[in-house]
This record gives structure tokens, C-alpha cells and sequence, in this order.
């Protein structure tokens, strides 16, 4: 499969989108959100349901990334939701098997990525990323309004595919192993525990670093091109031939990685959800620090 192909199965552009925005086969997703910078203060997570209110892309619904999209009563913060909570949640939103979903926030698709995983982890491959996002579309003069969609309800069938989430369990067995590289989507002090988010500092003992800024390119943070994305990855010896896992503190960022991956065509990659929330719980697995 080409470069160009394979990018079509995970982003549109704004032209694309802008030709089809009255498709009923086509459900759109605002999922803008805000991460704050560890140093900032907290709340470091925060949903934009109010820039939701006063302007949209037209038909899109909205979904709160850490409402929605989480599982409450989890003892793991930011843990993905059930497939019965998430099958309700689309059904309710009127997202259906037969839809074609393009999800947008404002941040590069940040936090857009959580949905692409999620969707894909429930067995829904039919998801793309509006590339540069909401921020591309206002700047091109596009069409967005207040007016909230009236869809009908729909149903959504969960089918879990489990090689696109991995657990501790298989992360504690694979550290060390020469065949795997353990990827850590964070920011460089993150990595090296000067900073952190959650009650232990520092990586996973054998990660790489490889922060999600890295991918993008220009004011609205749109993707690179294949070339420059592959020659990121070969620069921390994240190659096609690995078992390839990413993680990051919620495993947010960690969906981002897993989007470059799958752009490069790797063809072992997972995204460990649970991430540095999970991994920091067991006072047993291990961390590094520089």
C-alpha cells in the first residue's frame, strides 16, 4: 500500500470534509479539549464543551474526552470506557456500525486520537482525523455554527479486538527483549522525571522517547509527510521489525503514537491504555530517571 493511500485511511483534509459535509453516512465528532503543561497548574485536563456551544462544525456532535470516553468507577484515572458505556454513548449520539466517523479538536489531534483508538479497539476501523483540525477550518473561512444536530438514534455494536491494547502484565514481560520497543509519547521531562502527573516520576525501564510535537508541522499542527515521521522513529530505533507499544501518562498521547505508527505501516503496534496512571500503581514495576 502507498504512503498516500495509508493516509487516507486515517486523515481527511478540510477540502474533503467541506465537499460532504451533508453525507448522512458521515457522523463528525468536536472533541476539543485542553492539556496543560505538567508545571502549569491543575486541572491539567480540561473538555471544551462551551467552545462547543457557541461554534461547530456543522452536524458535529460533541464528545467529552474525559467523560464520555472514560469509565468512571475505574480504580486506573482515564480508564477507556466499557464497550456497553461506549456502545450507549454512540447509540445515544445517533453513530451507528454503518457510519463513517471524522472526529477534530484544536490541538493536532491530540486528544482526537483517544477516539480514533477507542473506536478502532471496539472494532469500528471506519474513523478518520480531520487533519489541522478546527483550528484549519476556521482559518480557511469554513462553515461553523452554534445550531446543535438532530440525529436519530443509532445502534453501535462493540467487537473488541484486542491486538490494539496492551496491559501491564504483557509490558513487565516484555522489557528487555530486543524484539520490542517500548515507546513513551510524553514530553523529554516527562521522560527523564523531572516533571510529572502522577504520584511517581520517571519511564518505563528500556523506553524511548518520542514526544507527539514531533509529528506535526506548521500553524494548525498538521501531520508530516511519511518520510519525515519514518526517519523520527528509525532515529530512536523504532523500526518496522519491533513489537512496537506506546504509552504515555493516560494513554492520550499514546494514541497519537499509535496513529504515526499506523501511517508508517508498522505492523505490530498497540497502545498500552493504561499508561503511567496504571504502571505507577504497582510499587513493583520498575522506573528509571535520568
Amino acid at each position: 500500500m502507498s504512503a498516500e493511500s495509508r493516509r487516507e485511511e486515517f486523515l481527511v483534509d478540510t477540502t474533503w470534509l467541506a465537499a460532504r459535509l451533508a453525507d448522512p453516512a458521515i457522523r463528525m465528532v468536536d472533541i476539543r479539549g485542553v492539556v496543560r503543561p505538567p508545571h502549569a497548574p491543575t486541572p491539567w485536563y480540561l473538555e471544551s464543551r462551551e467552545a462547543y456551544a457557541d461554534d461547530h462544525l456543522p452536524g458535529a456532535v460533541y464528545v467529552g474526552w474525559l467523560t464520555d470516553l472514560v469509565e468512571p468507577e475505574a480504580p486506573v484515572k482515564m480508564t477507556a470506557a466499557s464497550p456497553q458505556r461506549f456502545a450507549t454513548l454512540m447509540g445515544r449520539l445517533g453513530i451507528g456500525d454503518e457510519h463513517l466517523v471524522i472526529a477534530y479538536d484544536d490541538d493536532g489531534n491530540h486528544i482526537a486520537a483517544r477516539l480514533w483508538w477507542i473506536l478502532n479497539y471496539y472494532g469500528h476501523p471506519a474513523v478518520r482525523l480531520l487533519d489541522g483540525g478546527y483550528p484549519k477550518w476556521v482559518a480557511e473561512g469554513r462553515p461553523v455554527t452554534a445550531e446543535m444536530p438532530r440525529h436519530g438514534a443509532a445502534t453501535f455494536t462493540p467487537r473488541v479486538r484486542p491486538e490494539w491494547r496492551v496491559a501491564a502484565t504483557e509490558v513487565r514481560r516484555v522489557i528487555g527483549d530486543p524484539r520490542v520497543r517500548l515507546e513513551d509519547n510524553r514530553g523529554p521531562r516527562d521522560f527523564r522525571g523531572e516533571v510529572g502527573r502522577g504520584e511517581r516520576k520517571g519511564r518505563i525501564p528500556g523506553a524511548v522517547n518520542i514526544p507527539i510535537s514531533s509529528f506535526w508541522e506548521g500553524p494548525h499542527k498538521t501531520w508530516k509527510p511519511e518520510a519525515a515521521l519514518r526517519a523520527i522513529h528509525e532515529a530512536a530505533g523504532v523500526t518496522p521489525d519491533k513489537q512496537v507499544i506506546t504509552y504515555c501518562n493516560a494513554g492520550v498521547s499514546a494514541s497519537v503514537g499509535l496513529l504515526a505508527l499506523k501511517l508508517l505501516g508498522y505492523p505490530s503496534a498497540a497502545n498500552y491504555a493504561g499508561s503511567w496512571y496504571d504502571w505507577e500503581r504497582d510499587p513493583d514495576n520498575p522506573a528509571e530517571r535520568d
